[in-house]
């Protein structure tokens, strides 16, 4: 194999990535800063932002995944310099995001109640519901940053996002620390305070990406005079067809995880907040390997617009390449600094003990995680999402939370048996998506000879 068709991508590919990867671990930091900062408050807490963050981010996947299908229409729009149609997707995805948002914030107090019966701790669930409730309203800002942010990122503009996003997020970290301690006269306000940094943080978000949009030339091109309140039905139709199978794929990833905070809750508190621990350094390795799927989604997109095949393949197989790389460095990482990590979050060595045998697990997933993200990547450039969605789910809650379950609940393994069972769904994805994307590939070069 000649592997240098391959690295003479890596540099193309990261000055893509980077950008994403810092726009996504910046919302992750913020995270790792309110964990740090609530953990200071004590397991009872942690734990309690753990089980809010829960429910949240599974509901969250729906609206980013759905978001995930504007990319590839305008890389692909782009590529053919199809403006007015990218204009149009632009506007239309907006819209429906926005929509969505408010939708999955009435949900998202309805069914509030169900804290109550998950058979998560009391102080836990009492700690939780004010954080909860406050959270729920950012939802909407975040959808529609979502929508924003895949149209510049589908122009390969990822860098604004990545500055509206840490932007907001370093001023996140400041109201944190002024509402969680109460500092310069404000009522101490606990993890409440958290949920409304992250509020206000995801409003400036959105002004601040609008802001470059409006003001760079790099976005004149799409400065067309469309009206915003027409819209086209086949438009929305398309946008749903495509966006809802990624929509589904991202509730059952982030659904996985998150079944693993309820199934930590039912073994106890410290084995809920050391799973917190454990979860958010992963999902920092994980916003890293989101940066490559981002970009193997634009770099394929834009490959279809041009009907180039064989570079196509080449592109994507080299974000994966790279990626798998990537993915090493982490999971040697997190073996060498498993016993020192945890301590970051919190003092206590039962917590500690717990997250440490976690991160071993974490470890060995990085790889596996790291090539599904990529592929996933790939096949949304390629506007392939229905089969992906039904492989990851039978992954993930056929072969994976069984696992999980059994190992979690019904052995001494206890919550490293679950991360077991997320280490099996993981890899079996990994594999699943990997084939999907040759046979799709393969199929594509044959239709050219």
């Amino acid at each position: 194999m000649n592997w240098s068709l391959y690295t003479k991508e890596f540099k193309t590919n990261m000055h893509l990535a980077i950008p994403v990867m810092l726009g996504q671990l910046g919302h992750v930091l913020v995270g790792f800063a309110d964990n740090i900062m609530v953990g200071k408050l004590g397991a009872s807490s942690l734990a309690a932002v753990s089980l809010a963050n829960s429910i949240f981010f599974i509901m969250m996947g729906l609206g980013v995944g759905f978001s995930f299908a504007i990319t590839p229409l305008i890389a692909q729009y782009d590529g053919a310099k199809n403006y007015i149609e990218g204009k149009k997707t632009y506007q239309h995805g907006t819209i429906i995001l926005g929509l969505f948002g408010i939708l999955i914030t009435g949900v998202l107090l309805f069914i509030e109640p169900i804290l109550h019966k998950m058979h998560q701790p009391l102080e836990v669930v009492k700690i939780a519901i004010p954080y909860y409730r406050i959270l729920a309203f950012s939802m909407i800002p975040i959808f529609v940053f979502q929508a924003i942010k895949q149209f510049t990122d589908g122009l390969s503009q990822t860098k604004y996002a990545m500055i509206a996003i840490l932007g907001a997020n370093l001023i996140n970290v400041g109201l944190n620390y002024v509402f969680i301690y109460g500092a310069f006269g404000v009522p101490e306000l606990g993890i409440q305070g958290a949920a409304i940094g992250t509020l206000v943080a995801r409003v400036l978000m959105i002004v601040v990406l609008l802001y470059f949009i409006a003001n760079q030339n790099v976005f004149k091109l799409y400065h067309l005079k469309i009206s915003w309140f027409v819209i086209e039905k086949e438009r929305i139709y398309k946008l749903l067809k495509l966006g809802y199978p990624t929509a589904l794929q991202m509730f059952f990833e982030i659904g996985i995880f998150a079944s693993s905070v309820l199934l930590s809750g039912v073994l106890g508190t410290n084995q809920q907040a050391a799973n917190q621990i454990a979860l958010n350094l992963s999902t920092m390795t994980f916003m890293v390997a989101t940066g490559m799927g981002v970009t193997a989604t634009i770099r394929v997109g834009n490959q279809v617009g041009l009907k180039d095949y064989q570079n196509l393949k080449r592109i994507a197989l080299s974000t994966l390449l790279q990626m798998t790389l990537i993915s090493t460095i982490f999971a040697l990482f997190f073996m060498f600094t498993k016993n020192y990590l945890p301590f970051i979050y919190i003092q206590d060595v039962n917590v500690v003990a717990i997250a440490s045998e976690l991160l071993i697990v974490s470890a060995l997933f990085q790889v596996s995680d790291g090539i599904q993200v990529v592929v996933l990547g790939a096949l949304r450039g390629l506007q392939d999402m229905l089969i992906p969605m039904r492989l990851i789910f039978i992954a993930y809650w056929l072969i994976g939370f069984p696992v999980g379950y059994y190992l979690g609940l019904k052995t001494a393994l206890g919550v490293v048996g679950i991360w077991i069972g997320l280490l099996v769904g993981l890899t079996v994805s990994s594999l699943f998506l990997y084939l999907r994307f040759q046979h799709l590939t393969k199929s594509l070069l044959l239709s050219k000879k």
